[in-house]
């Protein structure tokens, strides 16, 4: 009797604590492991705290009881919370700790289930290289133990990897062998996410007849509160195969019916998808409505505190402000969603320092314990002399060439430690300086522009001129941000590469369009002379990169009413050759050696631009990934003249 008044205590203090809307049963036993896992899912979602609640309850009884497993199914569960909360490093520990002890237990089914867990979110990060091996060693301990929903699992989780790669050809051949095994098991949600990604798939690939019949199907198995969740899912993607073929009205129904469903479960994740996909149907044709969408959308991101989705809402509510020519509340808009992202950069940035600093401390701590191992080795050398000596001319002989090895072998150790050593502090005084300096400043400035608007001190001409400026220095400071992320992250995890063939004279042309109004401001005229027809063989991200980096830094160092030139034409040795030349101020010879490696130092343009010297950097570093060459000439108050070559598709 105790046990079970123990039960109803617990349920009732999360009603009373968390506002529960819904009663959850447990057995009618002592609460063990299974009954805090059925809270803990039942809370995950939308009340995170109530989880947590329950899963800090869950691990004490498992210590308590020293139950490895239910340790593990309770870490399982916080790495879920964390993933949920957007904690991707958090969350990965969590899975980490709980494979460790399923391999310590030899419990296949749990080192299937964390592998996957571990896969999906290093592919949720993007990371689709880190990703894949987790999903086939899940794969394999599943064929070895013939566990069918296992490899059914992992060939979903390999599909949503080259989905996410835009590759659906791929990502259909691995959901058909899922749906293949699917067939021979009794019904699950697995089935219900192969339907998702099939119906994805299809439409991504414009075969909409078929993304209709997997949609419809998964809505017709998932109809009852168990599967709610995906039924709202499936019912958003069969919604967006009808926007796509242009039936909008039959897609505002079906996502109208979703919202209600989601927000009878309270599913606020399913809620906020809705929402969003209403206003993406109602668009500009009813913006009145689309915009309800979008603040509703809003609300519900700022009620639970996920600023992925606040940044989400407030990015479609400046798209429709702007695309309803309502420029200032667009602008408000961008201005709140850089204000929500900069805390993001700062504390991301933040995590990426700590994470250098950590390393380098670790591989101080190497090299002195390589040190200590060599004192200790010397120590045991010296005895090891003393005692040939006495044994013999033969031993002392064998004991020295030993001696003189090793002590080889360990200076060779200790100079790679210190060159790391100092290659690793080279990283981290670079970012601490571009910290200190590009970024420091820029913020200063800010918060006084902001301090004399604030004030009222300012007409409205002064103050339409200060708000100008305002947006210039944001858009320096987050330009800035984005540079020393994406050189971090290439320092840490190395060069991500996707090559394909690529027009330059499309990727030109976007980022011709897209620089047009910064160069408009200083009258500057833009020439192209692109030899047409050319393909290069290249990834498609690091040459839009290229092109927007060096055309930025053009515009930047040329004056008013200055030009710039572009010219794109066929190479020697099957290459493609692309020149940026412009008239601006030149470049100091003593700078042309350095100027891209991270010795480099960053000038002013000629409006007082600010930026990083990590630009160029990234940008020799992604035409080394593909096999290119970058140079460039330059004469002071003449121009610079930037080439680079690709292979020639």
């Amino acid at each position: 009797m105790r046990k079970f008044l123990l039960c109803v205590f617990l349920l009732c203090y999360a009603q009373i604590l968390y506002g529960v809307q819904k009663p959850v049963k447990l057995p009618p036993s002592v609460p063990d492991i299974s009954a805090y896992e059925k809270l803990v899912i039942h809370y995950r979602y939308d009340k995170p705290d109530s989880a947590l609640f329950f899963v800090n309850l869950g691990m004490k009884l498992a210590k308590n009881t020293k139950d490895e497993e239910g340790m593990a199914r309770m870490l399982n569960q916080m790495g879920m919370i964390d993933d949920n909360s957007g904690d991707a490093v958090s969350s990965r520990q969590r899975y980490l700790e709980a494979l460790e002890i399923y391999k310590r237990l030899n419990n296949y089914k749990g080192i299937i289930k964390e592998n996957i867990r571990l896969g999906v979110v290093e592919n949720r990060k993007g990371s689709s290289v880190t990703a894949i091996p987790y999903f086939l060693q899940a794969l394999k301990i599943s064929e070895q133990n013939k566990d069918k929903s296992g490899i059914m699992e992992s060939y979903i989780t390999l599909g949503e990897v080259y989905a996410l790669r835009h590759d659906y050809l791929r990502a259909i051949s691995y959901y058909k062998r899922a749906e293949a095994i699917g067939n021979t098991l009794p019904f699950s949600s697995l089935k219900l996410n192969t339907c998702l990604n099939f119906g994805t798939a299809y439409r991504e690939t414009g075969d909409l007849s078929r993304a209709i019949y997997y949609f419809e199907k998964g809505i017709g198995q998932s109809d009852y509160p168990e599967m709610m969740g995906l039924n709202i899912s499936l019912t958003i993607g069969l919604a967006q195969v009808y926007a796509k073929s242009g039936a909008t009205a039959k897609a505002i129904a079906l996502q109208k019916g979703a919202l209600l469903k989601s927000r009878k479960i309270s599913n606020s994740i399913r809620e906020f998808q809705s929402l969003i996909a209403l206003a993406e149907s109602y668009g500009t044709s009813n913006r009145a409505m689309a915009l309800n969408y979008l603040q509703q959308a809003l609300a519900v991101g700022q009620t639970k505190k996920a600023n992925k989705q606040i940044l989400e809402a407030l990015s479609h509510i400046a798209a429709l402000y702007e695309k309803s020519g309502d420029y200032k509340a667009a602008y408000q808009a961008k201005t709140r969603q850089y204000s929500i992202a900069d805390s993001f950069y700062f504390k991301d940035i933040s995590l990426k320092i700590s994470n250098l600093q950590a390393q380098y401390e670790l591989t101080k701590s190497q090299a002195k314990v390589a040190q200590l191992k060599f004192v200790n080795n010397q120590q045991l050398l010296e005895q090891k002399i003393m005692f040939g000596i006495i044994s013999g001319g033969t031993a002392l002989m064998l004991i020295l060439g030993i001696y003189f090895f090793k002590i080889r072998n360990l200076n060779r150790l200790m100079n790679k430690a210190n060159t790391d050593l100092i290659q690793s502090n080279n990283v981290k005084d670079k970012l601490f300086s571009i910290l200190g300096h590009d970024l420091k400043a820029p913020l200063a400035s800010i918060l006084n522009l902001l301090v004399l608007i604030n004030r009222g001190w300012l007409s409205d001409e002064e103050k339409s001129l200060m708000l100008s400026k305002l947006e210039l220095q944001c858009n320096a400071t987050l330009e800035t941000l984005n540079l020393i992320l994406r050189w971090g992250q290439m320092q840490l995890k190395g060069i991500m590469i996707n090559q394909g063939d690529v027009s330059p004279e499309k990727k030109i042309k976007r980022n011709v369009l897209l620089l047009k109004e910064m160069a408009a401001q200083k009258s500057i005229s833009i020439e192209q002379d692109i030899e047409p027809d050319l393909r290069v063989f290249c990834d498609a991200d690091h040459l839009d990169f290229l092109v927007r980096n060096i055309l930025s830094n053009a515009i930047k160092f040329t004056p008013v009413g200055g030009t710039i030139h572009i010219a794109v034409r066929a190479y020697q040795n099957n290459q493609v050759i692309c020149q940026f030349k412009d008239s601006g101020i030149g470049i100091e010879p003593s700078r042309l050696e350095s100027i891209f490696s991270v010795n480099n130092v960053s000038t002013m343009g000629t409006n007082n631009e600010k930026g990083t010297s990590l630009g160029l950097v990234i940008c020799k570093e992604f035409i080394n990934a593909n096999e290119g060459n970058i140079w460039v000439e330059s004469v002071i108050g003449e121009g610079s003249e930037f080439f680079f070559t690709l292979k020639r598709k």
